[in-house]
């Protein structure tokens, strides 16, 4: 158990409680996404049970109050007419990378309260649209089939000169000085069908989307920081525990044979046995002091 001392020194300790963050966060992560799933299972069975309901009128879904979320795209019917001159245009929205608006209607019906209907989505350029180019819904006495939605809330639902970046049904009443419903509608059918329509909403993907496969990922992240842990701490114990070669001899063994050979010396040259031999001038017959060159056989 000596060679297990390292787990206790500074380095590896600091190492042992990184990991256990990243492991804990891996796992936090990966609950989280698959709580989204459940919630968005849930979501998706209430769409899908409101959406096979059958139509029901606007009062007995929707009051003056804000709309249960248990009510989102329960399809509900109305009658009245619309009040264009307090047409309500909702700025940035988009679809397919498109810019557009959406045009948003108040609908007076027989009993006094307003319903805002949002009758659909025109593509405009970025500086959006004025209410009064927008397609004019029909005259007269008109019967709406909407899905019901719930209100947006934030800053983005604050209503300046009828142009709002988000719908909240009590922000555009007191726009424009009417009671209204708790909520809006999303246009599915008008009766009588006006001159153009405009691009109606559609449903929400009723998918379960990634989070499943997320929250698998997170936790196999938290399992390979720990297995890394694991891994190289039984690699430092072979190490220290003399059963492994060090890295050193194992990636350069020539390295450890010249380490462990003799030192060898260098050999001295011997000196030279030769003579230093005068050049000479044949045709003189004289001898001249030049550079004198070693004979080889020693004679002078």
């Amino acid at each position: 158990m000596r060679s297990l001392g390292f787990l206790v020194s500074r380095r590896w300790v600091l190492f042992a409680i990184t990991v256990v963050l990243c492991a804990w966060a891996a796992w936090a992560l990966g609950e989280w996404q698959f709580h989204r799933l459940a919630e968005r299972k849930a979501e998706n069975r209430v769409i899908e049970r409101n959406e096979a309901a059958p139509v029901a009128p606007v009062g007995d879904v929707m009051s003056t109050r804000p709309v249960s979320g248990s009510q989102e795209y329960r399809r509900v019917e109305a009658t009245g007419t619309y009040d264009t001159d307090n047409t309500v245009i909702v700025r940035y929205r988009t679809r397919d990378g498109a810019s557009g608006v959406d045009v948003v209607v108040p609908l007076t019906t027989s009993a006094g309260t307003t319903l805002l209907v949002d009758r659909g989505w025109l593509a405009t350029d970025n500086r959006g649209l004025d209410s009064a180019d927008a397609p004019p819904p029909p005259l007269g006495t008109v019967t709406v089939v909407g899905r019901v939605r719930v209100d947006a809330t934030g800053d983005s639902t604050t209503v300046v000169d009828h142009s709002t970046r988000a719908i909240n049904s009590q922000a555009i009443g007191r726009a424009i000085g009417a009671p209204v419903y708790g909520g809006f509608v999303d246009l599915v059918s008008e009766d009588p069908a006006p001159a153009k329509t405009l691009e109606p909403a559609e449903l929400p993907d009723l998918s379960n989307g990634p989070h499943f496969f997320y929250g698998l990922q997170w936790w196999f992240f938290g399992l390979l920081a720990i297995g890394g842990f694991i891994y190289l701490a039984v690699d430092e114990w072979r190490m220290s525990s003399g059963r492994k070669p060090r890295p050193d001899a194992d990636r350069n063994p020539q390295s450890a044979r010249n380490r462990n050979a003799p030192v060898q010396r260098a050999r001295s040259m011997p000196p030279s046995t030769g003579s230093i031999v005068p050049d000479t001038n044949d045709a003189a017959g004289e001898s001249r002091k030049a550079a004198a060159r070693p004979n080889s056989s020693g004679s002078p």
